[in-house]
């Protein structure tokens, strides 16, 4: 067995050993605990108590957190305590959520012996949790999307324990955000085997076979989620894989928008491609641009724009970005205004510097070995695709894989019907249109949408917000069972006060 070491991504250094990866047998005995604490997890109220406990222990442990995840991704203490703020909210959230009962649908429809077609017996629908759902921490995000994060939150939130695979990037911020999380279980009176941690890559694919193991839910590569989601499929009970994979989240700019807010637009996307170094999901990775001198102004605002240097989450990411920013470079047609690569002698061993490529949409329209360009590159570098018309722009829109985001950038009398037709163009390739904005920012609203069309993702749901519960139920139906029979959820009485639609009419209570 390997041993899981935390690395300081700044020097490079050794600066704990955390465990030693799971083996075959610690996959087993971690899901099989898990499975064994879930009926605990039937009591609503009790559900709602950890999550909101949980949220306090991690604000109360936040100084700790912080200090541990910064020395393991060098992403910096003002960024870190923001981003745990998110986990926070969310658990709260799903706290909320879980009070409300509105997740549950609760349906019931009345026996009706005159009912046309036929006769209808009692019936009554509601959701139950699927069971053992396999989270895997991402890289980018050591806390809104690790351990303690969204799909861990709406997994608890909905009745099903959970086991995280944890990334190789931050294992003592995984252990210790962990530690917490139990630690909330048993304060609350719950099993601590409500929440299990893993380490080490052959845990992933073991996890996903484990016949207990009753969903995941992933973040990460294009390359690793499928491999995944293809293990999931393939099982001889095959599960439901959640996967958030990888997103150009292009940006069109209309040649008015670009004649009328050049500098505007090229500040945001000088800030938008380079938040976080580039490591977000939602970075804006393809622009397109008009050709001419309104296009050229905004290319040269982006290249002068401050873009500092910083180090990348690992050795693997930092290889993987030089590597595809050189393979890109190569393509013939493609300048580089601003140099992206090593960021030099700074004393960072993982540091880079962000860039901007360019290309002609012609190119592109070629395919072969342009269609490198049509793939995520992780890291602080966006290519600026140059159209001659609307129908060349309208064209390579229609062509792109599934994206997370999709965003345009319009002049302030652009509310015509063309844009509209735009914006609606946008909404078939992306689970979220953006419209004078940028797309770096996750809200966690119930109205948003983080998942899109394949590649983007593996479903249709959401990770974040609170429909993002409903990844891990499934709806049962009650026909003709005594009351006596039936799940709390679905008795006559309705002893737990769930919103309810009965006969066709929506109850509050």
């Amino acid at each position: 067995m390997s041993d899981v070491l935390s690395i300081d991504p700044r020097t490079g250094e050794t600066r704990a050993r955390v465990a030693t990866e799971s083996t075959a047998a610690d996959v087993d005995r971690a899901v099989r605990a898990a499975a064994a604490a879930g009926a605990a997890l039937r009591d609503h109220a009790a559900r709602a108590d950890l999550l909101r406990t949980a949220a306090a222990l991690l604000q109360k442990s936040g100084e700790e957190i912080v200090a541990t995840a910064d020395a393991e991704t060098a992403l910096g203490s003002v960024r870190l305590s923001g981003e745990l703020a998110r986990p926070c909210y969310q658990l709260c959230v799903f706290a909320d959520v879980v009070d409300a009962g509105a997740y549950l649908d609760v349906i019931i429809d009345h026996a009706d012996p005159q009912a046309q077609p036929a006769p209808r017996p009692d019936l009554r629908r509601y959701k139950v949790p699927l069971g053992v759902v396999a989270v895997f921490a991402a890289s980018n995000f050591p806390l809104a999307f690790s351990v303690a994060g969204g799909d861990t939150a709406s997994a608890l939130a909905a009745g099903c324990p959970v086991v995280v695979k944890a990334h190789p990037d931050h294992p003592a911020t995984s252990a210790l955000c962990a530690r917490i999380l139990r630690s909330a279980a048993a304060e609350v009176g719950l099993p601590e085997d409500v929440v299990q941690l893993v380490h080490g890559f052959d845990a992933g694919p073991e996890l996903v076979r484990h016949p207990m193991t009753a969903a995941v839910g992933f973040t990460g590569s294009v390359r690793g989620g499928r491999a995944l989601f293809d293990i999931a499929a393939a099982r001889p009970r095959p599960i439901p894989f959640h996967g958030e994979l990888g997103s150009l989240n292009p940006v069109v700019v209309t040649a008015r928008a670009a004649e009328t807010r050049a500098e505007e637009i090229a500040a945001g996307l000088a800030a938008s491609y380079t938040q976080g170094l580039g490591q977000f999901c939602v970075k804006p990775g393809l622009v397109l641009l008009p050709e001419g001198p309104a296009g050229d102004a905004v290319v040269g605002a982006v290249v002068t724009a401050a873009v500092p240097s910083g180090p990348l989450l690992d050795p693997r990411m930092r290889t993987a970005f030089l590597d595809g920013v050189r393979s890109r470079v190569a393509l013939p047609g493609v300048t580089q205004p601003l140099t992206a690569g090593e960021a030099g002698d700074d004393g960072t061993p993982l540091a880079v510097r962000p860039g901007v490529l360019t290309v002609a949409a012609a190119r592109l329209a070629e395919g072969g070995p342009y269609e490198e360009l049509l793939e995520e590159c992780f890291g602080p570098v966006t290519v600026l695709v140059r159209y001659g018309s609307t129908a060349e722009r309208d064209a390579l829109l229609a062509g792109l894989p599934g994206n997370l985001t999709a965003t345009v950038h319009l002049a302030a009398d652009e509310r015509d019907g063309a844009a509209a037709e735009l914006v609606t163009a946008l909404s078939a390739i992306a689970g979220r249109v953006v419209v004078d904005g940028w797309p770096t920012g996750v809200t966690v609203s119930p109205a948003m949408q983080h998942g899109g069309p394949y590649p983007a993702s593996t479903s249709g749901s959401t990770s974040v917000g609170s429909t993002a519960i409903e990844r891990w139920l499934r709806p049962v139906c009650y026909q003709t069972t005594p009351d006596p029979l039936l799940p709390p959820e679905l008795r006559e009485a309705n002893p737990l006060g769930l919103p309810r639609v009965v006969d066709g009419v929506r109850t509050a209570r």
